[in-house]
C-alpha cells in the first residue's frame, strides 16, 4: 500500500485547483472549495477548505438534523449567524454544531477573503431544515427532495 496518498502537504493544497459552489437556494452563498477529503479518500467525511469573498455567504441559513457539522476559521474575519444569533468570528475560532440543535451560517462581511475548514459528517440519509426559506430538503442515498414547510404533515396527528 502506498500510504503517501494519505498526505496533502500544504503546497499541495495550495496548488489544489478549488471548485466554485452557489448553494441552490442562495445565489448569494458563493464560494471556492478544495476538498481535502475526497483528495485522500474519505466517504464518512466531509473536510474542505473554503474561500469566500467579502459581501458573501458561505451557504444557506440551515440546521441539519443527522449530520454533524464544525468550522475552523482559518483567516478573515465574518459573522457567524447561530441559532440567530450573531457573533464576530476570526482565525483561530471554532464552531461546532451537533445535529438536530439550531440553524447557522457565515457571512462574509470583512475586508478580505475568508477561509474556513469545514468538516462533516457524509451519512447516506439527512434532513435539512432552511428556516429563512421556509423549506426542508431530505436527501436520501443521492436523490434530493425539497419540500416546503406548510406542506409537510404527520400521517399520525389526523
Amino acid at each position: 500500500m502506498n500510504t503517501r496518498q494519505f498526505l496533502l502537504t500544504a503546497s499541495e493544497i495550495e496548488a489544489m485547483v478549488g471548485e466554485e459552489k452557489i448553494h441552490f437556494l442562495n445565489p448569494n452563498a458563493q464560494r471556492i472549495n478544495k476538498s481535502l477529503g475526497d483528495a485522500v479518500g474519505l466517504n464518512h467525511m466531509g473536510v474542505h477548505m473554503i474561500y469566500v469573498e467579502p459581501g458573501r455567504d458561505t451557504t444557506e441559513y440551515h440546521l441539519h438534523h443527522y449530520e454533524e457539522e464544525s468550522i475552523y476559521v482559518l483567516s478573515g474575519s465574518a459573522t457567524a449567524v447561530i441559532g440567530g444569533d450573531r457573533y464576530k468570528v476570526g482565525p483561530g475560532d471554532f464552531i461546532g454544531l451537533p445535529r438536530h440543535t439550531v440553524a447557522h451560517n457565515v457571512i462574509n462581511d470583512g475586508e478580505q477573503t475568508l477561509v474556513c475548514l469545514v468538516m462533516g459528517q457524509r451519512l447516506a440519509q439527512d434532513v435539512s431544515d432552511y428556516p429563512d426559506r421556509g423549506q426542508r430538503l431530505y436527501r436520501n442515498n443521492g436523490e434530493w427532495n425539497l419540500v416546503a414547510h406548510e406542506s409537510i404533515t404527520d400521517p399520525r396527528k389526523k
